[in-house]
């Protein structure tokens, strides 16, 4: 197994690190600093590139335009032959279509109609368009200010010169990407091999859909909206169900899950005081810590190394309440799961938004409230969903955004600038 820092070293780099008081900000610093990168690179077809990480940057081989092409359907002429305060009439040489081939010069004085994408003949460096000219039989006018010279081309190497980064290493790849590495003549590219995540719930209370539900009992409803965000990393899934609160049952479920993944996730069982064996477990197995984190809803969680057959897991350990799930996730896992499958990690873009009422919030801890994002003469505004308890899911369905209130803030004025993160940014 290879040698990486302990727990506490890493806490030890964290300025003012409180396990039991911890703001977000902190506990994201931690994890920033805990997790490894995937270094397992695989080489794929294009088509089944998008949403994989990028391992090594791509170098244009050619200039992309290759030539200089028009942008228009129109006439190619001389920047030159422009008269400055009159009409210019030009004699038409003949006809450049995209793809084919051009040949000769083409003299002062005349001009060459060319459609969208057709080589720019030699000499000519300007087009005008077709509807902003009066053409009488093999002559062409061209109204005075129509055009400025280089007008209307496009230059070989506009997009992309030879030998320019056209993508970078750690990128996760979009649909343009795609686009982009066809345009070079790529049928392949070097990715990191997909982040295996092993996931499961705990708890004696927890039913599986198509169990009978007993008193007392509840669906378990976290293994799916786990799944659902996992599914948007595109991270390899292993999904282990329901393990009870028994301590043989746990050591089972964690040897095999650090057995089998990189990273492993867990609802239920880190709160102070619960009644189970999911703490101990943890405790017995790796180099885990217990978190209070200063933030609503989430606060406890636990974070560390579960070790397994020479291998060793990152373990995210995550509250059970259904909302506390998601929020946890997207304010800690889904970032450290993007560094682990080595991309680069930006911050996600936070919207402005005006409360639509006033929000009660103490200073200290970081809040996460589901609102309805909608547009507003003035601008955007946000309405929360009502009842912000951590174990309504209801709220994050109806929500379409999460309104952040951060850790310095206090009460919100009804009218007042808050920041929102959209759901539809959470790729």
């Amino acid at each position: 197994m290879a040698d990486h820092p302990t727990l506490a070293e890493i806490a030890s780099c964290v300025n003012g690190y409180d396990p039991n008081a911890l703001p977000v900000a902190q506990a994201q610093e931690f994890i920033a600093r805990l997790v490894p990168r995937v270094q397992a690179v695989e080489q794929i077809a294009i088509r089944a590139a998008l949403g994989r990480v990028l391992a090594a940057d791509v170098i244009s081989p050619i200039d992309v335009p290759p030539h200089d092409n028009s942008a228009m359907d129109g006439y190619a002429l001389r920047g030159s032959d422009l008269a400055d305060d009159r009409d210019t009439t030009l004699t038409v040489a003949g006809t450049g279509f995209a793809g084919a081939k051009v040949g000769g010069s083409v003299p002062p004085g005349q001009c060459v109609r060319i459609m969208t994408g057709a080589v720019m003949p030699a000499g000519l460096d300007t087009v005008v368009p077709q509807e902003f000219c009066r053409v009488d039989g093999d002559r062409v006018t061209v109204p005075a200010g129509a055009v400025r010279t280089g007008d209307n081309r496009r230059l070989a190497g506009e997009d992309l010169a030879r030998g320019e980064a056209a993508l970078t290493a750690g990128r996760l790849l979009r649909p343009a990407d795609l686009g982009l590495l066809a345009s070079l003549g790529r049928a392949e590219v070097p990715v990191r091999r997909r982040l295996r995540v092993a996931f499961f719930s705990t708890g004696d209370e927890l039913r599986s859909i198509g169990e009978v539900l007993d008193e007392g009992c509840v669906y378990d409803s976290n293994r799916y909206t786990l799944h659902g965000m996992l599914t948007r990393l595109g991270v390899e899934l292993l999904d282990m169900g329901v393990v009870r609160d028994d301590p043989v049952a746990l050591e089972t479920a964690f040897r095999d899950a650090a057995a089998s993944a990189d990273a492993v996730i867990t609802s239920g069982g880190v709160s102070v005081g619960e009644a189970d064996h999911t703490k101990q477990v943890m405790k017995a197995l790796g180099d885990v810590l217990f978190w209070r984190i200063a933030m609503r809803p989430g606060r406890p969680m636990a974070i560390g190394r579960i070790e397994h057959g020479g291998k060793a897991a990152i373990l995210f350990g995550l509250p059970g309440n259904p909302v506390a799930v998601m929020v946890t996730f997207y304010a800690f896992v889904r970032d450290a799961l993007l560094a682990m499958s080595g991309a680069r990690v930006e911050p996600l873009p936070m919207l402005r938004a005006a409360s639509v009422e006033a929000i009660r919030k103490k200073p200290g801890r970081t809040e996460y409230q589901r609102g309805i994002v909608t547009r507003a003469a003035d601008g955007w505004q946000v309405k929360i969903t009502g009842a912000q308890g951590s174990g309504i899911l209801r709220s994050m369905s109806e929500a379409n955004g999460l309104v952040v209130l951060h850790h310095a803030q206090g009460n919100v004025a009804a009218g007042e600038a808050v920041d929102v993160l959209p759901f539809d940014a959470l790729v």
